[in-house]
C-alpha cells in the first residue's frame, strides 16, 4: 500500500471532523443561543460537510480494502466522520497502526 493511500485519508479526515465539529457549533448557536446569521452559518457547513463526508468515505473505504480491514473495522472508520470529534481519534489510531506497515514494507534505498 502507499503512504499517499494514508495520506488522502488523514487529509480528509481532518477536514470532516473540524467541519463537523464547527457544524455542531452552528446548531448550538442557531438552536441553543439563537445568534443571527447562524442559520446560514449552518446551512453552508452542512453542504460543505455532507458533499466532503462522501469524498472521506471514498478515501476511507479506498483506504480499508487496501489494508485488508475486516468489515467491522471498516465501518468504525467509515462512522467515524458522523461523530463530532470522533475522526481524529480514529484517524490518529489508524494512522499509526498503518505508518508501522508502510514503513516496514518500503524499499531499501541503496546506499554509496
Amino acid at each position: 500500500m502507499k503512504k499517499s493511500v494514508l495520506t488522502r485519508y488523514r487529509v480528509m479526515a481532518y477536514v470532516t471532523g473540524v467541519l463537523l465539529v464547527l457544524l455542531t457549533l452552528g446548531v448550538i448557536a442557531k438552536y441553543g443561543l439563537q445568534i443571527d446569521g447562524a442559520a446560514k452559518f449552518t446551512t453552508v457547513i452542512g453542504i460543505a460537510h455532507g458533499w466532503l463526508y462522501v469524498i472521506y468515505l471514498v478515501f476511507a473505504f479506498d483506504l480499508g480494502s487496501k489494508a485488508k480491514w475486516p468489515v467491522a473495522k471498516q465501518l468504525w472508520v467509515l462512522l467515524a466522520g458522523t461523530v463530532p470529534t470522533a475522526a481524529f481519534f480514529v484517524e490518529r489510531r489508524v494512522s499509526r497502526e498503518l505508518e508501522g506497515r508502510i514503513a516496514g514494507t518500503a524499499p531499501a534505498v541503496a546506499e554509496a
